[in-house]
């Protein structure tokens, strides 16, 4: 193991924890990654996936195939489900799905830059994550807000989205935006691996 657990606060969990009760705000800020909630890059490729398979979780694997020395037999080595699947109604996942497939496809889509000429469905999400807090007011200028207190940019995502093959979570440190940094990266990772496209 050694990847550090995840944090989804609950109720339960900030009051033993923080001895404080539950406002009806964090909800919605831990709805979308805000707040005490915690996560790797990892767990967030990983959930996208599991989106992708409308509940059904995978065991993280590093390793896709073993060679034999003369390369005379590959052998891949497959996912392992892990159950019981994430249970939700089938409206509920196609909710999901298409709002993501929107923010790529849509001519107001928050990552619709890496929709340009797609020969296969992306479904993602873009996240800007802040360092510091602004002031009631205040304006949020790059250029004036030194490097390492920038935002971090975030994408997650998954394709092709009839037949997912890749799921992949982009974090760029203190890089800003993530429809304008993350995903383009995510995009190549994409091509590189649904199309065996070169750098």
């Amino acid at each position: 193991d050694g990847e550090k657990p995840g944090l989804l606060p609950s109720r339960a969990w900030k009051r033993r924890v923080h001895h404080l009760p539950w406002f009806p705000g964090e909800t919605l800020i831990t709805g979308i990654g805000q707040g005490f909630m915690l996560t790797t890059p990892l767990q967030l490729a990983s959930i996208t996936a599991t989106l992708s398979r409308r509940g059904q979780r995978m065991q993280p694997h590093m390793l896709y195939a073993i060679g034999s020395p003369d390369s005379s037999r590959i052998d891949i080595i497959p996912p392992t489900a892990i159950t019981p699947p994430i249970q939700a109604s089938e409206a509920n996942w196609n909710t999901i799905i298409q709002a993501m497939e929107k923010v790529v496809d849509s001519r107001h889509g928050t990552a619709r830059r890496i929709g340009h000429h797609l020969s296969y469905t992306i479904a993602g999400k873009t996240g800007t994550s802040q360092i510091f807090s602004l002031k009631q007011g205040e304006e949020y200028v790059k250029k004036d807000v030194r490097k390492k207190l920038r935002d971090h940019a975030l994408f997650i995502g998954f394709a092709p989205v009839e037949d997912p093959k890749i799921a992949i979570a982009v974090i760029v440190e203190n890089g800003g935006s993530g429809g304008a940094v993350a995903a383009p990266i995510a995009r190549k990772v994409m091509d590189q691996y649904l199309l065996k496209k070169g750098p």
